[in-house]
């Protein structure tokens, strides 16, 4: 999961980048970049980090330009601790042309395979993202090979690309000199709209909330397959560029990643987590008298709409029993295990007077790993609780995800191969309730009657794209097993192609 952005204005745009990468945070606090183009040439300044430590004043004036394109990354593919693979990539031919991408390709292996005996091209790091640009620079040669480059052929290339490629993906790319591309995966599943301001300035992002908070007028959702090219006019150009595209969007988004205030394929994120609480109380009504709980109270801060609907449902009172420290990063977007467990305690802390002597449920969006809800349900017992009971917005995950959201490996995941009952006695909560699948679905479905299907996989093993195999899951557990460790990363000589470290 990342958060991209590209706009396209009369005036510089480095700064509007840089306030929607900020509104864009919660996506990813790994590693943030920003390009630029003036003309023909590109500016780039990226870095780990987050965007106010990445950007300084320095950084920002030598980003000329009034179209360009960011990114904030959260790394699911490649080294999560290589400053080499921080976005936007960067290739000069043909035409000159940077890149960032939110999900994650499943066929990257055998595409780096491709491009290096077929394509002539060479990729020098483990990012997928490197082999999505190389695999767009090259369609776009074959593409405009003694044409000039207009719209049609634009679309040319990226109906080949998304014949080659297979995964998630959301794309913004700049082509030098000639204008600005976006496409989205012929499933959806990760997240891509648009819109415009009052003077006609253009913005496309992965969330509606990037769009609005920078004077932006949400216009639509990038359709599923479908590209969009705006050339150096202004002028906007689009086109579907798959023949079967069909709608699945990532129902982790609902859950977890997205901001609560964003619309995301024409639903609510707000209102879809008030619906998961409201069937999430009919589960915790069928599971224990309510009259066993005294108080409802949220881990911050996703969970909060489906806590709030719950405590009405069930008539109990809603609490605020945790302070977050809004100054360390979300704990599961974190990239290692070591650095999650270490970021609890420090994210929260317990209000006494709301846990002593009370039975409290505790309303989470998700249960992961399960190390979260364990040190959160030891805290509440430290603070006084008396009986400490958990309630999940999101269903037991149990299954891989390779579209993007970092929880690959089996391994990893509390709920897989082990009972309710196992993961309640691992957590150490007196009640541990779980929300439904299909009632999740039937909820947040509801909010758009037209739709037909999620990417659920993580809940129901499900891969909407139809070429995941057992094959493909070893080789994510070789990649996240083998991960250097950060101090190692540091201390690696390397060529830094792509940005250059200052001193």
């Amino acid at each position: 999961m990342c958060g991209i952005v590209g706009t396209l204005a009369a005036s510089p745009v480095n700064q509007l980048i840089y306030d929607a990468l900020l509104l864009l945070q919660h996506r990813g606090q790994d590693a943030a970049g920003i390009v630029t183009m003036q003309g023909q040439k590109c500016f780039m300044h990226k870095a780990r980090g987050m965007v106010r430590d990445v950007f300084r004043t320095r950084n920002m004036r030598a980003l000329p330009g009034n179209i360009g394109l960011g990114q904030v990354r959260y790394p699911t593919a490649g080294n999560a601790y290589s400053e080499e693979e921080a976005q936007p990539f960067y290739v000069n031919a043909p035409f000159g042309i940077v890149l960032v991408h939110n999900g994650n390709l499943t066929n990257a292996h055998a595409l780096k395979d491709e491009l290096f005996d077929i394509d002539r091209r060479h990729i020098n790091t483990e990012s997928d993202t490197e082999v999505l640009i190389n695999v767009l620079a090259h369609e776009l040669e074959m593409a405009a090979r003694d044409l000039p480059l207009t719209p049609k052929e634009v679309f040319a290339a990226v109906r080949a690309v998304q014949k080659r490629i297979k995964g998630s993906y959301a794309v913004i790319a700049l082509i030098a000199g000639y204008g600005l591309l976006a496409f989205r995966d012929p499933f959806g599943i990760r997240p891509l709209c648009y819109g415009r301001a009052g003077n006609g300035d253009f913005m496309v992002a992965s969330e509606s909330v990037a769009l609005e908070g920078t004077a932006h007028q949400l216009e639509r959702d990038l359709a599923p397959g479908e590209a969009l090219f705006v050339d150096m006019t202004g002028k906007l150009h689009t086109e579907q560029c798959n023949d079967n595209p069909q709608l699945n969007p990532c129902m982790f988004e609902f859950v977890y990643l997205a901001r609560p205030d964003s619309v995301m394929d024409g639903i609510s994120v707000y209102q879809a987590r008030l619906n998961m609480g409201e069937t999430l109380a009919q589960r915790v009504i069928s599971t224990m008298p309510p009259n066993e709980i005294d108080v409802v109270i949220p881990i911050p801060e996703s969970s909060r709409p489906s806590a709030m609907q719950l405590a009405h449902r069930i008539g109990k009172p809603y609490r605020e029993g945790f302070v977050k420290n809004r100054y360390v990063g979300r704990t599961f977007i974190m990239p290692g295990q070591g650095a999650r467990k270490k970021s609890v305690r420090q994210k929260l802390n317990a209000i006494g007077v709301e846990f002593k002597g009370r039975n409290v449920l505790l309303v989470d969006d998700s249960i992961v790993r399960g190390t979260t809800s364990k040190e959160i349900v030891q805290m509440a017992r430290d603070a006084g609780a008396r009986k400490v009971y958990l309630a999940s917005a999101a269903p037991p995950v149990r299954y891989p995800n390779v579209y993007g959201i970092d929880m690959p490996t089996q391994e990893e995941l509390i709920a897989h191969g082990r009972t309710i009952e196992q993961i309640r006695e691992y957590i150490g909560a007196d009640a541990l309730i779980y929300q439904d699948v299909d009632a999740m679905k039937r909820v947040v479905a509801a909010l758009r009657p037209d739709l037909t299907g999620f990417e659920a996989s993580c809940f129901d093993g499900h891969y909407v794209t139809g070429d995941v195999s057992l094959a493909d899951f070893a080789a994510m557990r070789e990649q996240r097993t083998s991960q250097p460790s950060e101090e190692d990363a540091d201390a690696r000589t390397r060529l830094a192609l792509q940005s250059a470290r200052e001193n």
